[in-house]
């Protein structure tokens, strides 16, 4: 293990002294890459210090037994100690996804169900909302499209957090979020007092850091204006400030109209469509590499989904992990830990798994 290690220790010795070269920050890209690439090696850096401390004390409780059977019995605990300390090691060697501690645009949109799945979707926007006040992170609305009852029809975010440490970044967490996400409960519409299932969907996108990572050419866009709808302030519903952009060699389209200028809204849908036409070039490169399709779905189809939140029962199911739950009322304000943090060790086990058998 230690010839797997060495050569990420030099990686990190030779970033702390780059980071620490003014001229580095000078291109704020490059000082940006260099910081996520140090914080992640520092995790490695720390389990590998606390193996091998484990690993020598567990030597020299060896050596001590071997003079003085008093000291036998602390043998089997450092012993265990060092082993989980290796364990530990072994995870953290495991590549991450690259994309771990990037921002995200998160996309939340009204399936099957009609009001009642608007209806969700809003209570879908408001618990990530919670959770995005829990963990400090910072939330933009870039778009939304509210409906009769209070819901959304769709609703666009962005999640900013507070630092370049991929363990703690906002993609690392939200990623196994992407998906489809049904509903069973009675809903506010239905007199007779019927439980109804419903979908929402819900797509996660790294968000572009810099618009040079993905390069898009005017030529390759209609942008049209058009009048916003739904409640506005002064300017919107009033003049033609939403925009509709779609790229013509993708036939992706993004609309925007939450902001009053007709500019503030091309600029944002152009955020959301970076975001997608990058999403959209990892699927296709990772289709011809293995042949396998993204994990996200595309559809609000209830038949794909990721998780149930049963109203009646009070109970979170999520279908990838097999975590069960009777506390949806506090997940949906926010309390995801326990859910994400299954999600996030069923990742790291395939993860782990796919390593050891290559």
């Amino acid at each position: 293990m230690r010839d797997v290690v060495a050569p990420l220790l030099e990686e990190h010795a030779a970033l702390e002294q780059e980071l620490a070269d003014p001229a580095l920050h000078a291109d704020p890209a490059r000082a940006r890459r260099a910081g996520r690439r140090y914080a992640e090696l520092g995790a490695v850096v720390a389990a590998e210090a606390a193996w091998r401390a484990a690993v020598d004390d567990a030597g020299a409780a060896r050596a001590l037994a071997a003079e003085d059977p008093a000291f036998a019995e602390e043998v089997p605990a450092l012993e265990a100690a060092a082993e989980a300390a290796a364990e530990r090691l072994r995870r953290v060697l495991v590549p991450r996804d690259p994309d771990d501690a990037r921002d995200v645009i998160l996309e939340v949109k009204a399936g099957e169900g009609g009001e009642e799945s608007a209806l969700f979707a809003g209570d879908l926007v408001r618990m990530y909302l919670r959770l995005a006040e829990r963990r400090g992170w910072r939330v933009e609305l870039l778009d939304a499209a509210p409906s009769d009852l209070g819901g959304y029809k769709e609703a666009s975010l962005a999640v900013r957090g507070r630092g370049g440490d991929p363990a703690t970044g906002v993609y690392a967490a939200l990623k196994f979020e992407g998906g489809v996400h049904r509903v069973q409960r009675v809903p506010v519409t239905e007199s007779a007092g019927r439980i109804h299932t419903s979908a929402a969907g819900v797509l996660v996108l790294p968000e572009v850091e810099d618009v040079d990572e993905v390069e898009v050419s005017p030529s390759d866009l209609r942008v049209d204006v058009f009048r916003s709808s739904g409640p506005g302030g002064q300017s919107v519903n009033t003049t033609d400030s939403a925009v509709r952009i779609t790229h013509l060699p993708s036939g992706l389209v993004v609309s925007c109209q939450n902001e009053k200028s007709q500019l503030q809204n091309r600029e944002q849908a152009l955020r959301i469509l970076r975001a997608r036409l990058r999403a959209l070039a990892a699927e296709e490169a990772a289709e011809a590499a293995s042949g396998l399709r993204r994990a996200q779905v595309r559809t609000v189809d209830r038949s794909e989904r990721i998780r149930t939140y049963n109203f009646p029962e009070n109970r979170i199911s999520d279908h990838r992990t097999g975590y069960k739950a009777y506390n949806l009322d506090a997940v949906l304000d926010g309390d995801l830990d326990a859910v994400l943090a299954s999600c996030a060790r069923a990742d790291e086990d395939a993860r782990l798994a796919a390593v050891e058998t290559s």
